[in-house]
């Protein structure tokens, strides 16, 4: 079975001759597609990279700001396990630590009041800044961070 064809009729620009003339309208696409092409136009993949990069541009300041409360974070937690080990110690020692390490009890783990010390989120060691008692006895009664950077509530980590 032949498949009939749309045709219009157009004079020759010689004469009188009328030339049947496919009608090609229904075949034509867009300018930057190429005919029967399954994939997308460069200008649409532009406008979804332009898009794309926009929102970044926005969510990136925010990424780095939920990075920086995470780690502070870990330092309130840390602070106050290491804190609250020291309080144990002394409770069942009557006196402070003389070093983080006396918290640790590596031979035997169930006198252990810390499995190990934490390292700090902001230095990346455990080089804690303690505070020891100024008695005979001495012992650490308080840490805190060893970071010189300011918290996002303008105080030191130091300070914590």
């Amino acid at each position: 079975m032949l498949k009939k064809q749309k045709t219009s009729m157009h004079r020759n620009s010689g004469g009188d001759r009328i030339e049947p003339l496919n009608d090609r309208r229904s075949n034509q696409h867009s300018a930057f597609r190429i005919p029967h092409s399954n994939g997308f136009t460069l200008l649409e993949l532009m406008i979804v990279i332009s898009i794309m990069g926009i929102l970044i541009a926005i969510a990136q300041p925010s990424l780095k700001q939920s990075i920086v409360r995470a780690r502070e974070a870990v330092l309130r937690e840390d602070l106050y396990q290491i804190r609250d080990a020291i309080d144990q110690y002394y409770a069942d020692n009557g006196k402070y630590p003389a070093s983080l390490t006396d918290l640790v009890n590596t031979s035997d783990k169930a006198k252990s009041y810390l499995r190990s010390i934490p390292l700090d989120p902001f230095t990346g060691s455990n080089d804690w800044i303690t505070v020891s008692l100024d008695t005979e006895d001495g012992g650490i009664f308080d840490v805190h961070s060893a970071s010189p950077l300011v918290a996002t509530d303008n105080s030191a980590y130091n300070a914590w």
